[in-house]
């Protein structure tokens, strides 16, 4: 294969990740699983364990912009791919001439979109109404993105159970979720954390999100924010490639 045909293949792929992406936006953005579990459910959380703590507001947006992007991006996954199998269109996306990599590079934007704008309600609320100082915009937005893309990428994974029903793919997600949500340094600080308890948190990968928004927000944290994106980063390598061997043995059965 020539260097032409290698650079025209790629830009066919990139084109077929954006169509993906396009289409999924346009059509789920405004489903109610993805309202409910990635929208309103981080809110309420936040709302439910932030009552009475003397918080600052720096502090609370922090908080929300993590939990905001962490159920939004890995919701998409676990609703799309359910409801798509459901009509049969994902079944004609798998028979495309396209490479599976391809569909879920795709799928994992459609999710990085949903969290990163989710994101943007909590920051204007901050930003307008508590009038809430940035530290480090540039850090913050790089932040939300990596954020959105690994926490996309997680979502993929449950994505990956082959079922029709949105249910059946939450209850397991709910189920690992809500643990990497307490072990990480969302309600208590990993500065504050009992030493065994610091080491469990550095298995969410939320706690990497939540620290870099904390220095990007409060100019303040607990780890290098350059590890904190370097891993967020690699957390999406590492999170599509269990999606990609799952997504392939479900097609070999025929799912």
């Amino acid at each position: 294969m020539n260097e032409i045909t290698r650079w025209q293949r790629l830009k066919d792929e990139l084109a077929q990740v954006w169509t993906i992406a396009v289409k999924d936006i346009r059509v789920y953005y405004l489903q109610p699983p993805m309202i409910m579990f990635g929208l309103i459910l981080p809110f309420f959380l936040f709302f439910s364990f932030s009552i009475k703590r003397n918080i600052g507001a720096e502090a609370g947006i922090a908080q929300l912009l993590a939990m905001t992007t962490f159920f939004t991006a890995s919701s998409a996954g676990p609703v799309i791919i359910p409801l798509e199998r459901r009509l049969g269109t994902y079944d004609r996306l798998l028979a495309a001439p396209m490479s599976l990599a391809t569909l879920l590079i795709g799928q994992t934007l459609v999710g990085a979109f949903f969290g990163f704008v989710a994101s943007v309600v909590p920051l204007l609320v901050g930003v307008l109404w508590l009038h809430v100082a940035i530290a480090d915009v540039a850090l913050l937005f790089a932040g939300l993105l990596l954020a959105s893309l690994a926490f996309s990428a997680f979502g993929l994974v449950f994505g990956s159970i082959p079922v029709q029903s949105v249910g059946s793919i939450m209850m397991p997600s709910t189920l690992i979720r809500w643990p990497l949500l307490f072990i990480s340094g969302i309600f208590i600080p990993l500065g504050e954390m009992a030493p065994w308890a610091r080491a469990l948190s550095y298995l969410s990968p939320l706690t990497y999100a939540q620290d870099l928004i904390n220095i990007a927000v409060s100019g303040t944290g607990y780890l290098n924010p350059w590890f904190d994106l370097g891993l967020l980063l690699a957390l999406v390598a590492v999170f599509l490639f269990p999606a990609a061997r799952l997504h392939h043995r479900s097609r070999i059965l025929g799912y």
